[in-house]
């Protein structure tokens, strides 16, 4: 019965210590997940890094385009305005000549 009584002891000395065991080693493992979703995320960051330096470049490239093209805007709305300006004066014109002509 003594036998019995220290074996019953002895696991409940080892259960702590069993149970602090086991809770080092879930937080081991929950530091390696950890450890590899860090290493996923920057590599992940490390691509979008790239992606984004490859765009910029493609832009700096385009920039000479639509900076043709903005000029190309500005004279077209600058042309629109003569335009508008001499359709008016050719209205002028013809009124005048209407009036002219009649008499």
């Amino acid at each position: 019965m003594a036998a019995a009584a220290e074996g019953v002891l002895a696991t409940r000395r080892e259960e702590p210590a069993r149970a602090t065991s086991e809770d080092y080693k879930l937080l081991e493992n929950m530091n390696k997940l950890t450890s590899l979703k860090y290493l996923e995320m920057k590599d992940i960051a490390i691509n979008i890094s790239r992606n984004l330096k490859d765009l910029n470049q493609k832009y700096a490239g385009l920039q000479p385009y639509l900076d043709q093209i903005n000029v190309i805007e500005e004279q077209v709305a600058a042309l629109e305005q003569a335009a508008y300006k001499l359709d008016a004066y050719s209205k002028k014109l013809e009124a005048k000549y209407k009036k002219l002509e009649k008499r």
